[in-house]
């Protein structure tokens, strides 16, 4: 191999590294929801991993068709600013709303005219059902996966452009699977490991407000992101 391309995906796999454990969006929404929600670790992984695939996959795809068209690097990172600060608003919105509903329904009365708090957690539902199998679609996992398919993976687009921009196309590859890789396994291994130290934390007196604050962290991830420059 090129020591020159060892050099840059060893850098790609470090910035990736650093890039994910900095960014707080990368791995406390999955945490917060995850314990709010009662998804096991497995279900946790899966979700994880599938809106990591979408966060890193859209900026290659964005790499590839910025090149293909002769946009200059500056442009691309100035697209993927902007979509950083879309994603941003979208993490602030979507955990408003999500705390707004958990408030709703702490003061939902039951069918006997009483609060019953402690059948929040046991019976929150956001889902919509399959009009032709009926079966409950989660829209929790998908709202996520949409704000990271928008959010951008800023600094693998330089990575990429580089080697592309002097032929080397197998090399851009390599460099987008070795940034890609590590980008995933980080987030994955933060999220299993929060949301294993979250079950050792005294949170039973909390676990009634569990959808209020898992809302409230999100909206602040997403204000530490885009006001804070995180």
């Amino acid at each position: 191999m090129d020591p020159e391309l060892t050099i840059l995906s060893v850098n790609a796999m470090a910035v990736a590294l650093i890039h994910t454990v900095i960014g707080p969006d990368h791995y406390l929404p999955f945490i917060v929801l995850s314990k709010a929600r009662g998804w096991s670790m497995a279900k946790t992984a899966w979700i994880t991993l599938g809106c990591g695939l979408g966060h890193v996959a859209s900026s290659v795809v964005l790499g590839l068709v910025g090149f293909g068209i002769g946009a200059s690097l500056r442009h691309l990172e100035w697209i993927e600013s902007a979509r950083g600060g879309f994603a941003a608003w979208a993490l602030i919105v979507f955990g408003v709303i999500y705390a707004a509903w958990g408030m709703w329904r702490l003061k939902r009365p039951g069918p006997d005219g009483h609060t019953h708090d402690h059948l929040v957690r046991l019976h929150a539902h956001d889902h919509v059902h399959d009009p032709k199998t009926g079966a409950e679609i989660s829209l929790t996992p998908w709202i996520l996966f949409v704000i990271f398919l928008f959010g951008p993976c800023e600094p693998l687009i330089p990575f990429f452009i580089y080697p592309a921009a002097t032929a080397s196309w197998a090399g851009a590859w390599l460099v987008a699977i070795s940034f890609s890789v590590v980008t995933l396994a980080a987030m994955t291994t933060l999220v299993l490991v929060g949301r294993w130290g979250l079950e050792w934390l005294p949170t039973h007196r909390l676990a009634r407000y569990s959808h209020v604050l898992a809302g409230a962290t999100v909206a602040l991830t997403g204000g530490l992101i885009q006001f804070a420059g995180l």
